[in-house]
Order: structure tokens, then C-alpha cells, then sequence
């Protein structure tokens, strides 16, 4: 794979991915299984560790859950509530307890040992507990802010309202929330019979009751049964509660996580059963027997959690992006279905690409059913020959999932048309054309173009990036259909047009005052939310962070960047020394500086909006500071250092320059010693480094 066919494929993932995520943790209602977005979401990080420097600005790769719904208020967790990575075989495994021990710098002779638990597919809630008392809950939303819902945890029969002593002052506790599979299967029928009562008192002109939503599987029924604004009616679903993990803590409550469990058993919590501790060599076997108790056991599960049992040494590996080192998720292999292929239709990305996308027969796959499967692109079309009308294999394992597979039967003789792939742009008519071995095919309208245009609106107003609530797919496409959104800037203008909004169709008063006010309030939106929004080409979320916290507020970025456009210049160096920003992305930053009209929509932007500087820890000797480490250290990997320099509110360099404020060094530390030397720059030694560090 080149790195258009690279590009084109990791935009098509960011796509499919928003998508799902809004349907699952937003709407419960997943479009496809659990087994089908976890191998988008694998594939879109086997891409981007191979191809780095296509990082995009909306990859999925640090994302976690959704923003929060109306009608909730609220709900901060103390210790952010993250994703998981995913392992599909041994070797995935194996390489992420080589990762373990790369990081902690491990021999090979110090054992490992894990905490394996089965992993349920429901709700994870958390529960903050104060001098023992249960204070209030919430959903995981975003990992950083949830839905409180502290009323309707309190109907649940397994959430202990006192813990039984010794207990810490303030602890939080994570759980999820799950339907059994009877359980599940009876309400699912007492939805079923309340939804074909409801339509018969219709038929019959009577008074209709409330709304009936039917769920597809158990996951769907948790979580809507939780996320009631009426808590009798979740105190009537069959409701249950497995604690597994601890966020918050005022004190320490145990040395290993399979003593933590302990601990939640003595406080009343129910524990997964199954939850067993074991060395890293039996972790396989374990899987394995999971695997086949799967189908016995009374709840789904999709795969295993492995946790590093040792506390300690999870504090040390901490986090990186949107995931735990010391955690990570072994998922079950995945099954395939075969459905009718009704259509390919063409859609057009931000970036100009033709993506085609097959409309399928709904097929009920793991309780969910599935109409849509990824094409890739008109050589995947031509390869596969899939035609409208063909019976399909849909693959449920593999590189991306949803994904056709093959055709049933390709020789049967009454098979439509080999599919003509479009050579106009389906959203404006321009040519679409492929230039050189670019297996995708693009869309030569650019600014004229209303695909693009409302693709990049999209992204903008998304929750990831500015999250203006109410203004949705539809919203955006008419207002910019009718001239009056057409850069990001025209969003924060719309109060003048309160009377046109009003008077469209099925809007009002209401409706708009809402939707203005949503856009009134990011008027101050984060730095790093403010530069991700900004769609700029490989700059994600983390690298829009690491932007931010390098350059602390938006005016400093702008110049800096502006500066950086002259290759050798001060500000280019620094650029490219910020720890994780390669020369692939400083190259996207200072090529999009470098486009006057890019400019001109930055600052109509920021003559509307006015983003806070970016938030440094407080207290601390490297608060703010920049660190460049150097040499082998002894007592930790290097890794770690910047870790914990950067949990500490420093910034980590790749060289060492003015700016530079501290240079670790280690033995055999080299050229960058004697460069700080030569700039006058302050040289720690790793004990003066860590005794600073208070480490």
C-alpha cells in the first residue's frame, strides 16, 4: 500500500468510526457489532503505526466514548475512565508484555503476573464514595466527563450505598452495569409485546401510551435502561453490577490489583468470579478457556482484560493517548454472515476522495444487524467483482470490518454489470481523477465543492474538536447550501440570521435560540480542541495536545508557525524538536501556514473566538519547563522519564536548543551534553533529576 491509498483509507476509517462511536455511546444503537468496530479501529492503528507521518487531524486513535447527552448533568471523574487497546492473537499479547518490560526496563528473569477478567458488554459506571458513603455516579461519556445518573445507580441491587470498613476517605470505583442473557431475552420480549399494543391501539384510533424502543442486544438494554430521566423505570430492568477497578483515591488500598478485587468483595461489590490471577506465559490458556465457557456463561463477553497486577508498576507505565499501558483487552475471534448486496454508493470525504460503500440486506450479526460493509476503492471493486445483486460473505476478522469478503457465487448467469465506477464527483460534477498509481480516485472540485466544504464543516463543529451541540450533519448541509456557513467563522455570525433560522421549516424559536446559544458558548474553546478543529492534516487530537501545551496559548502557535515556514529558522528547529512531532507533520503545519487562504479562514476565525491557553500543572520545579533527556539512564527507561517529566507539567524535547530549560543526562549521553554546555543550558545528572523530581 502507497501513501494515497494509505490516506485514503485512513479517511475513510475516521468516518466510519465518528459514526459508530455516536451510534454506540451516544445513541445506544450500534449499526454493527463489537467484533466489526474493533477491527476498524485495528486497522486504522495498524495504518498509522505504519504510515506515521498520515496521522490525521480526526483520527479515532485517541477518542474515547462520547460527549454527553442533554437532560444529564455533568459527571467529572477524579482519574480519567479510558479505552483499552486490543489484542486478536498470542502475539499481540506477547508484544505488548514486551512492551511492559521495555518500558520498566525488566530482566528477563522478573516475573510478570496479570489479572485476566472476562469482559463484559454493558455500561461502565463510575461510583464516588465519601467517608464510605455512596455520594453519586456516573456514565464514562468522553473519559473525562460523564452523565450523572447517581439516581438511577441507586436502584441497583448489587451497588452497595455503605462500604463495611476500613474504607478511604473519597475513592471512586469502576463497574459495569449489564443485562444476562435470560434477563435479557424476557425484556427484549416485554418491549416486543408493550411495541405490538401500542401499534394496535393505533390502528384502532385509541389514545397511544408512550414510546416503546425494542433493544437489539444486551449491551443496548443497559445502557438505555440506565440512562432513564425516570429512575422508577430503571429500578424495573433486571439490572446487574460487577466492580472491577479503582479510579480516585484518597489513600492507598492495595499492592496488587487481584487484592484490590478483594477489597471490593469485603466493601459488598459483586466481582467477576472468573477473574483469576496468573503469570504472563498462562495468560494464552486462560484465553482459550474463556473462550470456550463463552457460549455457557450467563452474560455476553467479547474477549479478556489482562491487567498488570503490581499497582505500582501501573502508576509508573501510566498512560499514553487514550489508553492504559498495563491494561489491554484480548478479543474473541470473530464470525462472518452472508447477505445480498442492494448497492454501491459514493461518498465524498473532506479531502476530495471517492470512497464506495456497499448497502446491504440487513443482516442480524451478533444480535446487531449490519447493512453496510467498506469497498475501499474501484480496485477492491474490480479485484472482488462485486455487483449489486450478489449474494456476499461478509468477514467479521480481519483487515477492515465491517468488509466484504467474496462473492457466494460469481458464475451464476444472471449477474448485473460489472460496476462502472463514477468519473464525476457525485456531490458537484467535477472531474474525479486518478493521478499516477493513486488507487484513489478524487474529486478535482476543492473549494466548489459542497462535500468537502460541509465534510471539513463536520469535523469543525464535531465533539472531538469544538462540539457544538444541535449543529448536526443535516444543519450544517442546508446552511451551507444556502450560502450562510461557508468557513468555520460564518458559524459564530449565525446570530444575525436569527430570523431566517426561525423561519425555516421545522426550526422555531426554540430551536434556534438552543442552537445559538450552543455556538455563543465556544467562544472559548480549549487550545487543543481549537487547533484539532482546525482539520489540518495529520494533526490529531494528541499532536493538537502536544501543540498546545508546547506553545501555551494561540497567538505564540500562530507566530511560531508563521516563523517556521523559513527552513533553518529558530522556530523550524523548535518545531521539530517537540517530543512525538516527526517531519511529516511539522511539514503539514507549515504547509498550511503557508496557504494564504488558510491564513485569511484562521484569522476570520479567531477574530471570533478567542481559545484559552493551555492549562499547565501548577507547583513543581519543571512546571512548565522543557526537559531533553540524553544517554542511558540506570533507574528508569527513558521512556519513562519523559513520562513522568510530563506528568509533572514538563515539556520533552528531542534536541536541545535556547529554549531548552534542563538537559538529563546519562551515561554516554553525547553531542546534547556538550551542546547544553556550549548554550548555557542547565545540565541535571539522573539522580539530580529525580531527587528534583521528587521521585
Amino acid at each position: 500500500m502507497n501513501d494515497a491509498e494509505a490516506a485514503a483509507e485512513l479517511a475513510r476509517l475516521a468516518a466510519e468510526i465518528a459514526r459508530h462511536d455516536e451510534a454506540y455511546h451516544k445513541r445506544d444503537a450500534p449499526e454493527i457489532t463489537d467484533a466489526e468496530y474493533d477491527q476498524l479501529v485495528r486497522r486504522n492503528r495498524e495504518l498509522e503505526a505504519e504510515f506515521p507521518h498520515l496521522l490525521r487531524a480526526d483520527s479515532p486513535s485517541r477518542r474515547v466514548g462520547a460527549a454527553t447527552l442533554e437532560g444529564f448533568a455533568p459527571f467529572r471523574h477524579g482519574v480519567p475512565m479510558l479505552s483499552l487497546d486490543n489484542a486478536f492473537a498470542p502475539e499481540d499479547f506477547s508484544e505488548f508484555c514486551a512492551r511492559i518490560r521495555r518500558f520498566l526496563a525488566l530482566p528477563d528473569t522478573e516475573p510478570v503476573h496479570f489479572v485476566g477478567e472476562p469482559k463484559i458488554d454493558g455500561l461502565s459506571v463510575n461510583l464516588l464514595y465519601e467517608n464510605g458513603r455512596f455520594i453519586r455516579g456516573g456514565t464514562r461519556g468522553d473519559g473525562a466527563v460523564g452523565e450523572e445518573i447517581s439516581a438511577n445507580l441507586r436502584t441497583l441491587s448489587d451497588l452497595p450505598l455503605r462500604l463495611k470498613p476500613p474504607f478511604p476517605a473519597r475513592v471512586e470505583i469502576r463497574g459495569e452495569v449489564f443485562m444476562t442473557r435470560e434477563d435479557f431475552a424476557s425484556f427484549r420480549a416485554q418491549q416486543e409485546a408493550a411495541l405490538a399494543e401500542r401499534e394496535r391501539r393505533r390502528d384502532a384510533g385509541e389514545k397511544l401510551g408512550p414510546a416503546v424502543a425494542v433493544p437489539v442486544n444486551p449491551r443496548n438494554a443497559a445502557a438505555g435502561s440506565l440512562r432513564q430521566l425516570d429512575p422508577s423505570i430503571t429500578a424495573q430492568r433486571p439490572l446487574k453490577l460487577f466492580a472491577y477497578a479503582m479510579g480516585e483515591a484518597s489513600e492507598p488500598v492495595a499492592e496488587t490489583h487481584h487484592a484490590w478485587l478483594d477489597t471490593l468483595r469485603r466493601w459488598g461489590f459483586s466481582v467477576n468470579p472468573l477473574s483469576s490471577e496468573f503469570n504472563e506465559a498462562e495468560a494464552a490458556d486462560f484465553q482459550s478457556r474463556m473462550a470456550s465457557a463463552r457460549p455457557t456463561l450467563a452474560y455476553e463477553i467479547d474477549g479478556v482484560v489482562y491487567k498488570l497486577d503490581r499497582l505500582d508498576w501501573q502508576a509508573r507505565l501510566g498512560f499514553v493517548g487514550r489508553a492504559p499501558r498495563w491494561a489491554i483487552a484480548w478479543k474473541f475471534p470473530a464470525e462472518q454472515a452472508q447477505t445480498t448486496l442492494l448497492r454501491i454508493d459514493i461518498q465524498v470525504g473532506r479531502t476530495g476522495a471517492l470512497t464506495p460503500r456497499a448497502v446491504m440486506e440487513p443482516v442480524m450479526v451478533g444480535g446487531v444487524s449490519v447493512t453496510h460493509a467498506t469497498l475501499h476503492n474501484e480496485d477492491e471493486i474490480a479485484r472482488k467483482d462485486v455487483r449489486p445483486g450478489d449474494r456476499v460473505v461478509l468477514q467479521r476478522a480481519g483487515d477492515v470490518i465491517p468488509q466484504i469478503v467474496a462473492v457466494v457465487d460469481p458464475d451464476r448467469p444472471d449477474r448485473a454489470e460489472k460496476f462502472a465506477f463514477p468519473t464525476l464527483c457525485p456531490a458537484c460534477g467535477s472531474h474525479a481523477v486518478r493521478i499516477g498509481d493513486d488507487v484513489v480516485r478524487r474529486c478535482t472540485g476543492g473549494l466548489i465543492c459542497p462535500a468537502q466544504t460541509v465534510e471539513r464543516l463536520k469535523h469543525f463543529c464535531g465533539r472531538r474538536a469544538m462540539d457544538i451541540e444541535g449543529m448536526g450533519d443535516e444543519r450544517l448541509a442546508l446552511m451551507h447550501e444556502r450560502g450562510w456557513v461557508v468557513s468555520p467563522a460564518d458559524l459564530f455570525r449565525l446570530s444575525a440570521r436569527r430570523a431566517e433560522l426561525e423561519a425555516l421549516e421545522g426550526w422555531g424559536e426554540t430551536s434556534v435560540t438552543k442552537l445559538l446559544a450552543a455556538v455563543e458558548a465556544r467562544r472559548r474553546p480549549a487550545l487543543e480542541r481549537f487547533i484539532f478543529a482546525l482539520g489540518i492534516r495529520r494533526i490529531g487530537e494528541a499532536n493538537a495536545k502536544l501543540l498546545a501545551r508546547h506553545y501555551g496559548n494561540a497567538a505564540l502557535w500562530r507566530e511560531r508557525m508563521l516563523e517556521a515556514r523559513i527552513i533553518g529558522s529558530e522556530a523550524r528547529e523548535e518545531l521539530g524538536s517537540i517530543q512525538g512531532i516527526g517531519p511529516s507533520i511539522a511539514e503539514e503545519l507549515v504547509d498550511f501556514f503557508a496557504e494564504p487562504k488558510n491564513l485569511a479562514a484562521l484569522d476570520d476565525l479567531l477574530a471570533e473566538v478567542t481559545p484559552e491557553d493551555a492549562q499547565v500543572i501548577e507547583g513543581g520545579v519543571f512546571a512548565g519547563k522543557t526537559l531533553v533527556f540524553t544517554g542511558s539512564l540506570t533507574t528508569m527507561t527513558r521512556d519513562e522519564a519523559q513520562a513522568r517529566a510530563e506528568q509533572l507539567g514538563a515539556k520533552t524535547s528531542k534536541s536541545v536548543s535556547k529554549k531548552t530549560d534542563f538537559v538529563v543526562v546519562g551515561e554516554d549521553a553525547g553531542s546534547k551534553a556538550a551542546r547544553a554546555t556550549e548554550l548555557g543550558v542547565r545540565v541535571l545528572s539522573e539522580a539530580e533529576w529525580r531527587e528534583m523530581a521528587g521521585l
